[in-house]
């Protein structure tokens, strides 16, 4: 642009058209002119420069927003998640202490029970060490099992001497029970009676059986608990099959069972 300009002034003044105080002013503008443009083209390229900067900061700053963004969305979903282990914790403090609960109630019933089992053992200690009497408890239900050596004689229902000292002990023991039914169970051998006042072993049974809720009622347990049952010889606990296995199967078992 300034070239042509002077150009034109160079042809103005060779053709004698313009003076030489024209051709210097056109000059002077000429120059103005381009120094215009080219502050014009460095403004032009400081702005260029200016909007990159902004770009870049601008791409900077989304990238931040970004990183922000994700940064709070992973942390919200990390809060949830905490949230959550939270509440399961929570669900298993209420399970443990529910469970808790339950075993003391459990822990408490168990030593109900084996308080009532530590007094029948103390008041038959001595027959339970002779081997005469056993006792054992096995979910709730406590047994007390007699030879019937110590009670009866061969083929009789009729309770001797030994068997009635044994039983009033029992009977001391039993009068503290509460809650419980008092059955007392006949059982025999295989071996058949006979004939006679007991035709078969189911009769021998339940007539044991009776004999001993009579001497448990006569010790001062109270009736309303006790009840009888004769099996026969068709409960063993051992096989019929010598004279030791039978001698086991011959036995009175006291019973002490929740109402």
């Amino acid at each position: 642009m300034r070239t042509r300009l002077v150009l034109a002034a160079l042809v103005a003044l060779s053709t004698g058209c313009v003076s030489k105080g024209k051709y210097e002013a056109k000059t002077l503008e000429a120059e103005q002119l381009a120094k215009g443009l080219n502050d014009e083209k460095g403004a032009r390229a400081a702005a260029e420069e200016k909007v990159k900067a902004l770009e870049a900061e601008r791409e900077a700053l989304n990238t931040r927003l970004s990183t922000a963004e994700s940064r709070l969305t992973s942390g919200a979903a990390e809060r949830r998640g905490l949230e959550e282990q939270l509440a399961q914790v929570k669900a298993l403090n209420d399970e443990l202490a529910r469970n808790s609960k339950q075993l003391a109630q459990a822990k408490a019933e168990l030593e109900k029970k084996s308080s009532e089992y530590e007094n029948l053992a103390q008041s038959l200690k001595q027959e339970i060490s002779d081997g005469k009497i056993e006792l054992s408890e096995l979910k709730g239900k406590m047994t007390v099992q007699l030879k019937d050596k110590i009670l009866f004689a061969s083929g009789s229902a009729r309770v001797g001497k030994e068997g009635e000292d044994a039983l009033r002990k029992i009977a001391d023991a039993l009068k503290t029970v509460q809650g419980k039914i008092i059955r007392v169970e006949g059982h025999t051998d295989d071996v058949p009676t006979g004939g006679g006042q007991f035709p078969t072993n189911w009769e021998l049974s339940l007539a044991r059986a009776m004999a001993v809720v009579r001497s448990l009622q006569d010790a001062g347990v109270d009736p309303t608990a006790l009840s009888a049952a004769g099996y026969g010889q068709y409960q063993p606990i051992a096989p019929n099959d010598s004279p030791e296995n039978r001698s086991l199967n011959r036995r009175i078992e006291i019973v002490l069972a929740p109402k």
